[in-house]
């Protein structure tokens, strides 16, 4: 067995192999066509052939309302002071809603315009059978009728091929005369997960396990783009299990996704498994997240079947599917490949990416004083929230090595740009009870699109008109105030104020058990301890320096203190993980993950808002929720949470 080594190439070349292979594999275009009866199996699938209409629809002159059909002509000089009567059978006949016209007839009159008479003058006992019907008015011919053809004239073109079905669409072909539809065959997509350190949803997990959610992900990609999905069992990394279940799942579909066998390591048994059952195409595409994509061609027994090594990482698996598998099954369906709807925003910070590599940057998105702006999110490629979370996607091409604050760009949205108009951008520092937010918003037709950068971070972004809330704990060393001496000094020419969310504890994040003793900040020196620290700029890396400094402690004499982390989770995330023995964070981070948690210090935890977004109607809702008791409730029930304070306003 060969090592197949990893060689990334560019994504449009990688592309271009792959279509030609394809092409000459005679699966460049539909796979096959079938027949399906016009009923709500129909819906969704992607027509084979064109419909043309082989009925006119309506097929005769059709009544619009209830009323008499008569001659135009024999109504001709009707006014209100000069009536014409008309014989009921001869010139006049009574027509509900759609019932057809006689031959002779070419207007309908509304029965509430006419007056139906017997014989003698007077009101005729059944409206609808008069001997005699009187009319004040005169009408056009045509009026009030649907003639023939109106909708759809025999002949005509009713939907082209390519087209995907709705629901008016069954409606239409029906009205054409037809009661069945020729659509395109739907791609039989197989799906192997692969990994020893797999295992199944709901299993019980222990250190090194992976849950295996890669498969359900893209199972629902495919069947959102029109195929097939199945699901095979998880395979552990052996070369001829994995090859054996290759060449079962080859037998019976079009395409196989091969899922996290890929990789630059000795134990890369997707190139392995398709170089030794047919052509490998590429191992390696220069696109981030997703470099280890494998593209092939299986020769089996007169047949050719397509082959993607897709990565192991969540993010970069569905990346994968959006970059090869979705345009591959547009192909197979004759419909056109999916494009996103898009719109142009200004990045909220500097970006890097690597110059060789097309990078696929995840971003919220929001609308600040008329622009539009695109935050970026976690860029991990096993990070799926961000994915989640994530309002669109910029593409910064290769040999683009980043880009500045500010600079404009093209999202592909993931969301329509209607429910984006009611988002609330907030930048700045974390806090649980910003998801708490995000539901209790949900509800009052409010998005809640956050991205962690900090408090200080978060001032910035108000500063240069990238947000429109920012959360902040920021506290002063002179005074012992809380956020507004840094408003005044980030933002002196902003009216802005400050709404209290909550008053929170920060402390020592430990193990549990705290198998250490850990007890107070004078305990990080020492030497069997490892720290885990935020970033610059968050309320708590200044609240750590600032009691750290009344102590005496240097950087340098706590292990770990260069090590960041931008969340209270992630940090108690580091505690769990064993990666760090102790962070300073919020007591529900600890909870959270099971952790013990030292209580150090209270803290106030506001949200900075202009005062032009603070009385605007996109954060009246935002307002409403912070006097909600059930709100509060669920923010007090969770541990270190004070809400006494809670929608105070201060002005800075």
């Amino acid at each position: 067995m060969t090592q197949v080594y990893l060689h990334d190439i560019p994504l449009s070349e990688a592309l271009q192999r792959w279509w030609q292979a394809l092409e000459q594999a005679g699966l460049g275009g539909l796979l096959g066509k079938e027949t399906l009866p016009l009923d709500e199996h129909a819906l969704g699938r992607v027509l084979a052939e064109p419909v043309w209409a082989r009925l006119s629809s309506p097929h005769y002159h059709a009544s619009a309302m209830d009323g008499f059909a008569v001659r135009a002509g024999d109504i001709a000089g009707a006014s209100s002071t000069r009536p014409v009567d008309l014989r009921y059978g001869d010139q006049a006949a009574y027509v509900d809603t759609g019932d057809p016209l006689p031959p002779w007839a070419d207007v309908v009159l509304p029965i509430e315009d006419v007056e139906p008479l017997d014989e003698e003058g007077r009101p005729a006992a059944d409206p609808r059978r008069p001997a005699v019907v009187r009319v004040r008015q005169a009408l056009p011919p045509w009026k009030n009728v649907r003639p023939m053809g109106e909708d759809l004239v025999a002949t005509e073109l009713v939907l082209p091929a390519g087209h995907t079905l709705r629901p008016v669409d069954l409606g239409a072909i029906a009205a054409a005369g037809h009661a069945q539809v020729v659509v395109a065959r739907q791609p039989r997509v197989a799906i192997l997960p692969t990994g020893t350190e797999l295992v199944p949803i709901g299993s019980p997990v222990r250190p090194g396990d992976i849950i295996e959610f890669n498969s359900v992900v893209m199972a629902a990609q495919v069947q959102t783009w029109g195929g097939l999905p199945t699901r095979f069992p998880i395979t552990p990394d052996d070369f001829e299990q994995i090859r054996a279940r290759v060449l079962e799942a080859a037998r019976e579909h079009d395409l196989i996704l091969l899922n996290a066998g890929s990789s630059a390591g000795s134990e890369d048994y997707s190139a392995q498994v398709v170089e030794s059952l047919g052509t490998l195409l590429t191992h390696g595409i220069a696109v981030r997240p997703g470099h280890p994509v494998i593209l092939g061609m299986l020769h089996l027994e007169g047949r050719q079947v397509p082959i993607i090594g897709v990565p192991g990482y969540p993010v970069s698996a569905a990346l994968t599917g959006e970059i090869f598998v979705e345009p591959t099954l547009a192909r197979w369906l004759g419909r056109p490949p999916y494009e996103p709807p898009t719109l142009r925003a200004f990045l909220t910070r500097k970006v890097v990416s690597p110059a060789g590599d097309d990078d696929y940057l995840r971003v919220a998105v929001g609308k600040v004083k008329g622009r539009w702006l695109a935050a970026p999110l976690s860029r991990g490629a096993g990070v799926i929230t961000s994915l989640v979370r994530a309002d669109g996607i910029v593409v910064l091409p290769r040999g683009v090595q980043g880009l500045p604050a500010g600079a404009e760009v093209e999202v592909r949205l993931y969301r329509s740009s209607s429910e984006l108009e009611r988002t609330i951008l907030a930048i700045g520092s974390h806090d649980v009870t910003l998801d708490l937010l995000t539901q209790y918003l949900a509800p009052r037709r409010r998005r809640l699109a956050s991205a962690h950068v900090g408090s200080l971070g978060g001032l910035v972004a108000l500063r240069r008109g990238e947000a429109h809330l920012a959360g902040s704990h920021l506290l002063d060393p002179e005074t012992g105030a809380y956020n507004a001496p840094y408003v005044k000094r980030y933002l002196p020419d902003t009216p802005v104020v400050l709404v209290t969310l909550v008053y929170r504890q920060q402390g020592l994040i430990v193990a549990k058990g705290n198998p250490k003793g850990l007890r107070s900040l004078e305990d990080l020196a020492r030497p069997d301890v490892r720290f885990v620290n935020r970033q610059r700029g968050s309320g708590t890396r200044i609240l750590l320096d600032y009691h750290r400094q009344r102590l005496g402690l240097s950087p340098e004499r706590i292990r770990g203190y260069e090590h960041e982390e931008y969340t209270h989770l992630a940090v108690a995330a580091a505690v769990a993980s064993g990666r760090a023995d102790v962070g300073l964070g919020i007591a529900a981070a600890a909870q959270a993950l099971g952790l013990d948690f030292i209580p150090l210090f209270t803290e106030r935890y506001d949200l900075v808002v202009p005062k032009e977004f603070f009385e605007s109607p996109l954060l009246a809702p935002l307002w409403e929720v912070l006097q909600d008791p059930a709100f509060r409730r669920d923010v007090a029930s969770l541990p270190g949470y004070d809400v006494s304070e809670m929608g105070t306003v201060r002005e800075v």
